[in-house]
């Protein structure tokens, strides 16, 4: 079997929900991930992608009717390159990513697009089909931005919590205080913010025209334990989860192209960042979903014939800081430094769709900067589940 790699990724910034990516379309913000991604690139052909796959969470509004399709005939590609749209909720773009490299070390495919696209601002409001004709009740609107919705009646109550109930678990299970969870969540902002002014991120993030964003919007530089204290639990009266330790609603789209050694001489004769060398998925109770990335990435290392200690460097997304200091409570042999060194989802953003294609493109980027080195890439979903991909170069 062929090897898999990553030869490129970038992202655009990730918008705050509501303010400078709430103009555009996700399929637009998906098609200008494709344009930018393939301007890197001097006399690449387009044509010669033999797949698009895109990751989006939603896919109930502007996202509807595949949008890797969608975004690849925006973008101008020829009609005859193909595209899929992939749905595993907030690990969407990990799984896009996840079967671009399984079609790659299966020789049916050489290049690959693969990535994802979320507009949380824009998600619509659904109002579910009546049952019979003109009927004589009222009708509810539901809101389609994040979490159960429709809930089927037959699903146990204690599965269908919110998303920030399941963190508060997770709190209480493993003796995670709100302090640890406040420290963990101002260091995200400031590393986040000093990897920006250092320019780490300056080869991965590319603007969206139109709109003056050139960083991510929701860090915040100058976050500390004495400024997100005061902040009101969100869940419980009496809980440890707020809006300061958990990721915010966001827009953004990312993209990375997967390939062959022979996707080399596609792209101009680039090299590649990383080597995709393991991956799994594992699923677990609903209520408790934040801590399946563990498994999964325990599982993905065994594949990649490496332990804990091999690795270098960790891109753990920060869905809430009571999960991510689950996980790390579950990863004994892990130093915690290793993990996130430029910032993550809660202060970065998490749009659901994006940021598998973020968390992979990133820990890629940096084992290209290091020259060397082992990374994992892992991700909880909703409703149980959590993927992880190991990169190695």
């Amino acid at each position: 079997m062929s090897a898999s790699y990553v030869y490129d990724a970038i992202r655009t910034p990730f918008g705050r929900f509501g303010k400078s990516l709430a103009g555009v379309r996700p399929d637009d913000l998906a098609s200008q991930a494709l344009e930018a991604l393939a301007a890197r690139h001097d006399g690449f052909d387009p044509g010669r992608v033999d797949e698009i796959l895109l990751g989006a969470a939603n896919q109930a509004g502007e996202d509807n009717r595949n949008v890797a399709r969608m975004a690849a005939l925006l973008a101008g590609w020829p009609t005859s390159v193909p595209g899929a749209t992939v749905n595993r909720l907030c690990g969407s773009s990990v799984e896009a990513v996840i079967q671009a490299s399984r079609a790659v070390e299966t020789g049916d495919a050489d290049l690959v697009v693969a990535g994802g696209v979320e507009s949380m601002s824009r998600a619509p409001w659904v109002l579910p089909k009546p049952e019979r004709q003109y009927p004589a009740g009222n009708e509810t609107l539901h809101s389609t931005t994040l979490g159960w919705r429709l809930v089927n009646k037959r699903m146990p109550k204690q599965w269908t919590i919110p998303l920030g109930e399941s963190a508060e678990i997770l709190a209480d299970r493993y003796g995670i205080t709100r302090e640890e969870q406040d420290a963990f969540a101002v260091r995200s902002h400031r590393l986040a913010a000093v990897a920006w002014d250092a320019g780490v991120y300056d080869g991965e993030v590319v603007p969206v025209p139109g709109v003056a964003l050139t960083r991510d919007e929701n860090i915040r530089p100058d976050a500390s334990p004495e400024s997100v204290a005061p902040l009101q639990p969100s869940f419980r009266p009496r809980g440890t989860v707020t809006a300061g330790n958990a990721s915010p609603l966001t827009d953004g789209a990312s993209a990375l192209f997967v390939g062959s050694e022979a996707a080399s001489d596609l792209l101009g004769g680039a090299q590649p960042l990383a080597r995709i060398t393991g991956r799994a998925a594992h699923g677990n109770d609903p209520d408790v979903f934040g801590i399946a990335p563990v498994e999964a990435a325990n599982r993905a290392l065994a594949r990649a014939g490496r332990t804990w200690a091999d690795v270098d460097l960790v891109e753990l997304n920060e869905a809430f800081a009571a999960q991510s200091l689950a996980c790390l409570r579950l990863w004994p042999d892990l130093d915690p430094e290793k993990v996130n060194i430029h910032g993550g989802a809660i202060a970065i953003g998490h749009p659901l769709g994006a940021s598998g294609g973020r968390i992979i493109g990133h820990a890629a980027h940096e084992l290209a900067r290091r020259g060397g080195g082992v990374a994992v890439a892992a991700i909880c979903i909703g409703v149980g589940q959590g993927l992880a991909v190991v990169l190695e170069r």
